[in-house]
């Protein structure tokens, strides 16, 4: 295995591992298959995805973060009438 491969599991596996003990609560898969959203009870969110890099190697990407703490006030419009 090369390195820069073995780096990219390294990291893959340190940002699963935040997730240990976690409950999912909603999972959605792309509609052409080409990445996972899994949303867990205590607003972590593991984004999985396959991407394509410059040269068109396919590449693995990982990422937990966390959901915004205030999502419903955020995505409301206040319109106020005189």
């Amino acid at each position: 295995m090369s390195g820069p491969a073995f780096q990219e599991l390294r990291r893959v596996a340190t940002a699963v591992a935040k997730l240990q003990g976690e409950t999912v609560r909603d999972a959605t898969v792309r509609s052409d298959l080409r990445g996972v959203r899994l949303e867990f009870e205590s607003g972590l969110i593991l984004l999985v995805a396959l991407e394509r890099d410059d040269e068109g190697r396919a590449r693995l990407e990982v990422d937990v973060v966390a959901a915004p703490q205030d999502a419903v006030a955020k995505q409301q419009i206040e319109v106020r009438f005189d």
